[in-house]
């Protein structure tokens, strides 16, 4: 190949990238990949940091809801420096986009593996950790987070949305399973239908425990961003279904209908779980 055809074709690659960008944006999505998880790692808590600052200066606060599974270690790097000098740890409130009705101190506790892998390694001003309340019914813990909620719209401390009354969190992050559920919103469940509760509940999930809390869809896609992380092989055909344009007989799965109405929305690959992308084949 000349020189000239060098150029002409790197120049090609440029304006093939650029489109890419323009398209990835244009419905407020971003797909990232990775080839190893440190990167995903690392460029996960970069994501997050850049969030935190920017919120902090615009609004004073950070309001962020966090997910279970193996999120918590995927966002561990915030635990080390530089993340855990600079960051403002102080201006952070945590939520829990869903949560296991069980003892804080349960192995199957989100909040507990939050605590343990997260919250207990920086200075988080613990009055800012807004967790269930675990000595009641699903139900009623949905109820008693919802007003908690409320009460923190109505201070400003979490955002309101200007389309709805919805709370705008500043950012949702959210794990997927290989069925494509996403908090603990699961395939075909009625659950996906509510959009009257920012808090919902179930007592009959499919993966255990059964009886769970969980934000609704209107409020996930109410947040200003939402970053869906997802890693390995056995979530790469949800990965597939939830990112592509898979047709119209294949089933919505949940993580598809994270569509953030006015924010933006970041899907964090490895590259074992996007394998299976029409454009992870194509970038390749």
């Amino acid at each position: 190949m000349s020189i000239v055809e060098l150029l002409d074709f790197f120049s090609f690659s440029r304006a093939v990238l650029s489109m890419a960008l323009s398209e990835a944006n244009k419905d407020g999505r971003e797909v990232r990949i990775y080839e190893y998880l440190d990167e995903v790692n690392t460029n996960l808590a970069d994501y997050i940091a850049e969030l935190s600052e920017a919120s902090v200066k615009e609004r004073g606060v950070f309001a962020i809801a966090l997910s279970s599974g193996s999120l918590i270690s995927l966002i561990g790097k915030l635990c080390e420096a530089p993340y855990s000098k600079t960051v403002d740890w102080a201006k952070w409130y945590i939520f829990w986009v869903d949560e296991r009705v069980v003892a804080k101190n349960h192995a199957d506790s989100n909040y507990k593996l939050a605590k343990d892998g997260l919250l207990s390694k920086v200075p988080i001003v613990p009055s800012h950790v807004h967790s269930i309340n675990d000595t009641v019914s699903a139900e009623k813990a949905a109820e008693d987070y919802e007003f908690v909620i409320r009460q923190l719209v109505r201070t400003r401390v979490i955002s309101v949305s200007d389309i709805s009354d919805c709370p705008k969190f500043d950012l949702i992050l959210l794990g997927m399973g290989p069925d494509g559920h996403v908090a603990s919103l699961f395939p075909n469940h009625s659950i996906l239908d509510e959009k009257e509760e920012w808090v919902t509940f179930l007592t009959d999930s499919p993966k255990p425990p059964p009886e769970r809390i969980t934000f609704t869809l209107p409020v996930i896609n109410s947040a200003s961003n939402v970053a869906i992380v997802v890693t390995g092989s056995s979530k790469a055909e949800a990965v597939h279904s939830a990112i592509d344009d898979v047709g119209p007989d294949c089933p919505t799965l949940p993580a598809k209908m994270v569509q953030p109405t006015k924010g933006n929305l970041v899907w964090f690959l490895d590259k074992a779980a996007a394998s299976k992308l029409d454009s992870a084949k194509f970038s390749e």
